[in-house]
């Protein structure tokens, strides 16, 4: 006995180290990568100023223009209409499933959405390429139909998964005194998930909405497919543009290492790890907002 307890007890103590060992190894992975990606970003401003990267429009690195204003821009914006678009949508949906659905809807329908969140981008960029793209040019003013727009609506569809699984799961973990405790008050059905349900829920909704939002900036092959990839500001939501990520794919195989327009990209990239990071810092954020309450 006492020699397998000794045993046990290297064991713990092999185990505790390997998973310090591993998590301190994950960390300087991951410092690593935002100090090599910074210093070369950062290395853009020997020939470019600050204010003329972010501020300004003009993308020519044949002419040492150097102006990030339209990706930034376009990344934003379509990531604004994803979430206007399939924020309200996903969460009407999780809570058709949680609190409306009967159990053998719900015992399809989730797995379904599950599926749909293994969908390779690639496909749903081709749909957008041929379907929605296609509406928009019939419907608009627009010769081409590529845009923020399109890209806003692909995206809303990309993150609806993530949304309602999120959503519901938050909505599921609610104690069942609150509806309860709401019924016994005369509150109707719609009235308990509308005063009750999803106010108590929030926390969770908001980290669903808050990683729904950094898929939907990081995302790159379906944007690429419906953007048009031109650097040029957007008059409108049907012009063609570019977005962060799609310039670097576009660009970054075709710059040498070290030149002033592989370099900013580089920054392109510094901006893109500095807004996840700080969606990270908000999910963080939400889910002690929920341990609190």
């Amino acid at each position: 006995m006492p020699h397998s307890k000794s045993w046990v007890h290297i064991n713990d103590r092999i185990s505790r180290y390997l998973f310090i060992s591993s998590a301190v190894l994950v960390s300087l992975i991951i410092l690593c990568i935002i100090w090599f990606v910074g210093i070369q970003g950062f290395s853009t401003f020997r020939q470019v100023t600050v204010l003329e990267f972010f501020t300004s429009s003009k993308w020519n690195p044949g002419n040492g223009q150097f102006g990030a204003l339209t990706f930034i821009v376009g990344s934003l914006g379509t990531t604004l209409i994803a979430i206007l678009l399939g924020g309200p949508l996903g969460l009407a949906g999780a809570v058709f499933l949680a609190e409306i659905a009967p159990p053998w809807v719900r015992s399809f329908m989730r797995p379904a959405t599950d599926l749909f969140a293994g969908i390779p981008s690639v496909v749903y960029g081709y749909v957008g390429l041929t379907v929605i793209v296609g509406f928009i040019r019939e419907t608009t003013s627009s010769s081409t139909g590529y845009g923020v727009l399109a890209a806003g609506i692909v995206l809303a569809i990309m993150i609806l998964p993530t949304v309602i699984s999120l959503s519901e799961d938050a909505l599921r973990s609610l104690p069942g005194t609150y509806k309860e405790a709401s019924v016994a008050l005369g509150a109707t059905r719609w009235q308990t998930i509308r005063r009750v349900l999803v106010p108590a829920a929030t926390p969770g909704i908001l980290t669903a909405i808050i990683l729904a939002m950094a898929r939907a900036i990081g995302e790159t092959m379906a944007v690429q497919m419906v953007i048009g990839n031109s650097p040029r500001f957007p008059g409108s939501l049907v012009n063609p543009t570019s977005t962060l990520t799609s310039n670097i794919v576009m660009e970054m195989g075709n710059t040498p290492f070290g030149s002033t327009w592989n370099n900013g990209l580089f920054m392109m990239s510094f901006i893109l790890l500095i807004i996840a990071l700080i969606l990270i810092m908000l999910v963080r954020a939400a889910v002690r907002k929920g341990a609190v309450r």
